[in-house]
Order: structure tokens, then sequence, then C-alpha cells
């Protein structure tokens, strides 16, 4: 039996803490990690959806795939109920599971990784650049054996990932190039757009994305074959329930609502103005944290031309600890701002302790993980609120014992 005592703590600091406690403090004066931005525009959207005489799957699902592969830059799209559903489909869709391996890291807010379990593949995780966050393409070669059949790569935090090397990488080993998305929308590696690298790239709208309808995610693909593979999994129209082709493969009914895709649609052309209005909220939290030495703001690499962040993530120094960080994410919630840890490692959760992995197995991500905090961002962040939000950190790293950072 396993040793509860030698895997991490699950539990969630920022995120799962209950705010309809008594103890939560009040709605009006909580400054969440996330806040929607949400117009008249989506209000009316959804509104003509709730008049019509079809919300669930239908012409405005289609609508927002067309929209969103324009956006991309890809041929098709598959609206699908979440990114790790979307993910669950598209490794479906490519024959990968029992016996198969897929090259992951440990290191997401999304977990979109659980997917390849689900599967009934295995993950096989490679560490990540300390600067950057992402996938290093040297580690994920060193990981690849003849069961391997893809390399999952995550645009972390929507800071993209090194895809020149990883594409040379996936043609020279031929496997299957899949991008995680599910964090990134709107950011550019050498002038390209995110979504745009993988063989087929998955984009997840749950909260705190910045394009958000409640639940939903869409994966985007140049491969026919693909497309019609994650079409015929995820579900059967009625019209196609008689068709002996179609009804070879059971469907998981991973449907996305017209509903939701109204609200996404909506957003999505916006996208831009939400881009740019937290693109201020992020200059104001550099001008704040460029005095506080005993944080760095978040890190930018070479041949990323536009980074569009997931969350303001920020880095404390190697003289804290994951305890002091969890520290400081408490005193947040005290001064009633939701701050939270990012992440949890996956090998350091349950499931995949009971894989065989364990703590020191992946340096870099532990070292990074224990030291990461995500701060409210959003476009409803006032100056004075970051400049609070940041003053509560600069005193709560003087409560915990914490100096200036050494990198």
């Amino acid at each position: 039996m396993s040793d509860p005592d030698m895997f991490e703590d699950d539990l969630d600091l920022g995120l799962d803490l209950d705010l309809d406690t008594e103890e939560a403090p009040a709605e009006s004066t909580f400054v969440p990690l996330s806040d929607p931005d949400v117009t008249l525009a989506e209000l009316e959207a959804v509104d003509a959806v709730m008049r019509s005489p079809r919300i669930s799957s239908g012409s405005v699902v289609e609508a927002f795939e067309a929209a969103f592969a324009e956006y991309v830059g890809r041929k098709y799209a598959v609206a699908v109920p979440s990114g790790t559903v979307g993910l669950v489909l598209t490794l479906t869709a490519y024959g990968i599971g029992p016996g198969d391996e897929v090259i992951a890291t440990p290191y997401s807010f999304r977990e979109l990784a659980h997917a390849i379990s689900i599967v009934g593949a295995r993950p096989v995780f490679c560490d990540i650049d300390y600067w950057a966050g992402t996938m290093v393409p040297e580690k994920a070669e060193a990981r690849i054996t003849e069961r391997t059949k893809a390399i999952l790569a995550c645009n972390n935090n929507g800071h993209p990932a090194a895809w020149g090397p990883l594409r040379e990488l996936a043609k020279k080993h031929n496997l299957v190039l899949l991008e995680d998305s599910s964090e990134a929308i709107g950011s550019k590696y050498k002038d390209q757009i995110v979504g745009s690298f993988g063989d087929t790239s998955v984009f997840d709208f749950s909260q705190p994305s910045p394009l958000t309808c409640g639940e939903g995610g869409m994966v985007v693909t140049d491969d026919i074959d693909v497309v019609v593979a994650l079409r015929r999994h995820r579900f059967h129209r009625l019209e196609e329930r008689a068709s002996v082709v179609v009804s070879m493969s059971p469907a998981y009914h991973a449907t996305m609502s017209d509903l939701t895709a109204a609200l996404g649609l909506a957003q999505l052309k916006r996208i831009e103005e939400i881009l740019e209005r937290r693109r201020l909220t992020e200059q104001l939290y550099f001008m704040h944290i460029s005095s506080f030495e005993g944080i760095k703001d978040p890190y930018i690499g070479p041949d990323v031309t536009e980074v569009n962040w997931f969350l303001y993530l920020v880095h404390l120094g190697t003289r804290f600890s994951k305890s002091s960080r969890d520290a400081i994410v408490e005193d947040l919630f005290v001064e009633k701002v939701e701050a939270a840890a990012y992440c949890q490692p996956l090998h350091l959760q349950r499931h995949y302790f009971d894989l065989g992995y364990r703590r020191g197995d992946y340096l870099v991500t532990e070292k990074v993980a224990d030291r990461a905090v995500a701060l409210p961002f959003h476009s409803h962040l006032t100056d004075d609120q970051i400049e609070f939000i940041v003053a509560t950190m600069k005193d709560a790293s003087i409560n915990v014992g914490a100096g200036a950072a050494i990198y």
C-alpha cells in the first residue's frame, strides 16, 4: 500500500477555498483570481439563443468552430466540453491508448495531461525550462522509447513552447506533435499564433482563460482524417445514427451547446479588445512589482514575439520555501485577495505516485512550482487594488522571514 506521507498534499490554497462559507470574505470586497470580461454583446448573444427554438448543439456551435479555425489559421475546429475531453478525443483519433507512451511535462495549471491516463496510455514526463516553464526538447528526446507515440507540449501560462525544435524532434522520431494551448490564446512564437504549431492543438475556455464561456474547449487541426475521427467520437447526430460507418465507433456525447457557443463566439469577436485590456493590467503589475526585489516578474523567451498571460505569475526567490509560499497565499486571502499556487506538479499527485513517480524526479519543476504564485489577473483590476496586492505580498514575505530573491 502507498504511504500517503510520500506524496505531496493536494490542498490548493487558492482555488479550492469555499467562498460561500461564513469564514470567507464578503464577495463585494473580495478580489478574485479571475473575473470574466463580459459586456452587453455577450448578454445579447446568449439572449438571442435563449429565444431561439434550439439551445443544444447546432448552428451556433458550427459558427463558433468556423470563426475559431479562422482565428488560429487552421482548416478545422471541433468544439468540445473541455480541453481535457478534447485531448481524450484527440488521442483516440490518433489511435493512442494502452501500451503507448506520450511525452509531457508535469508542470501546468490546466492539467490536460490527465487525458493521457484516461485513454489508457502512459504519461512519460520530462522536466521544464527554469525560466519559461515550458518543455525542454533535449529532455523530451531523452525520454523517447519504442513505445512513444506522441509529444504533448504546453504553452504554459500563455508562454509559447520551443515549437521549432519540438517540430524537428517530432519529425526525427516520426511522432505526433500535440499542442496544449489551454492556457494560451493570442500568444505568438516567431510571429505565428499559438494553436498553429501542433499536428492537432487543444484550447480550453473555462476560467481564468481570457476567452471564457463557462466551460468548453476547441480542438483545431489541418488533418481531415483526424477531424472526421474527432467528430465521430464526439457524438452522433440524429441523422447519422442509422449509419453503419458512423455507429462503428461509440461516441462520448462530448458536445458543446449553442448557449455556450454563443458566449464563446461573442468573446472571440472581442478577443483583441479583451487581451489589450489585460495587457494594461499587466503593465500596472509590472510597475508595482519592479520595486519588489523579492519576486521575479514573468519571463519572456527570445523567440517569443507576444505573450498573453493566463494568470499573472510571479516567482519567489530561492530563499523562500514551499511553506513560506503557502503562507503568503494564506496572508493574501486574509486580506481578501485570492491567489493560488502554480502549480501542483502532476508527478506529485496520487495517481502519478501510483505510476511510480516521486518527489525529486523533476527538480526544476519542483523548484519552480514550490515558489510560484498566481495573482489576480483580469481587466477589472484597478491600480489601487494591484498596488495593495503587491504591498500585501511584500508584508507577507517579511512575515515568513524571507529576504531578497537569489536566483
